[in-house]
């Protein structure tokens, strides 16, 4: 699922900046959230990875809709609730557990400055 989400962000960004068109998108009425919280499945811990990518998928919902890039966030809306609903294989697709992975994955996550520094507070440049 990791990489489903490090895939799909580009992805719906540039189809968002070809598309161009400003369509509403109900995160908040799709009801994400509740439909997570009522697998049990993901509530195991084993599975903790793979409800951290559907929140962060939801998330990008939320920022594709203030952004008013509609029809993509539908259809990462679209995705997040058909992960949701069958979370059995979506954990099985998200199975990679390469750990170096995951740690640069991490480390790509963190921000950083105009120079490529590490930022430790928002505006502060972490000297090399």
């Amino acid at each position: 699922m990791a990489r489903l989400a490090r895939f799909l962000a580009p992805l719906t960004l540039a189809l968002g900046l070809a598309a161009g068109t400003a369509q509403a998108c109900d995160v908040a009425g799709a009801k994400i959230e509740e439909q997570i919280a009522a697998k049990s499945e993901l509530k195991e811990g084993a599975n903790q990875q793979a409800l951290r990518d559907l929140r962060t998928l939801r998330d990008a919902a939320i920022v594709l809709e203030a952004y008013k890039y509609g029809p993509e966030c539908e259809r990462l809306l679209a995705i997040v609730k058909t992960l949701a609903a069958d979370p059995e294989k979506a954990i099985e697709q998200s199975g990679d557990t390469d750990e170096d992975k995951a740690e640069s994955i991490a480390e790509a996550r963190k921000p950083r400055g105009p120079r490529g520094e590490k930022l430790d507070a928002p505006g502060e440049a972490k000297p090399r």
